[in-house]
């Protein structure tokens, strides 16, 4: 694998975040954590050829924060590392499963907070 980019003491160029994403925490973490520090078009590579449920929603948010660092900072997209990376827990949606003999189950239908920056 590529050795990622230190990235603390960068500025941030670009950032974009997705609240409310119907995906679990942890489920987002295992793909954010493999492009945290990467240059951008690694961490596009790697999105598109990973078979994740949560890969399309980190690249267009990739390609989001990209996009914002090129049209306010004037930013080069080839310069461009993945400078924070983070996935938060959002609020959950609590629904009843009908079970057997009249009860119920709580599901928990979970929702993250993902944000991005490159810089």
């Amino acid at each position: 694998m590529t050795k990622k980019t230190p990235t603390k003491n960068r500025a941030t160029a670009g950032r974009a975040i997705r609240r409310k994403a119907k995906i679990s925490a942890s489920k987002a973490r295992l793909v954010i954590n493999q492009i945290r520090g990467m240059r951008v078009a690694q961490a596009l590579a790697i999105l598109e050829h990973t078979r994740r449920r949560s890969n399309p929603i980190v690249l267009d948010l990739l390609k989001s924060a990209v996009a914002n660092a090129v049209q306010q900072k004037s930013a080069n997209p080839d310069d461009l590392i993945v400078t924070e990376a983070r996935v938060d827990q959002g609020p959950m949606l609590k629904r009843m499963r009908p079970r057997a003999m009249g009860r119920g189950m709580a599901i928990q239908k979970k929702t993250s907070h993902i944000i991005l920056a490159v810089g």
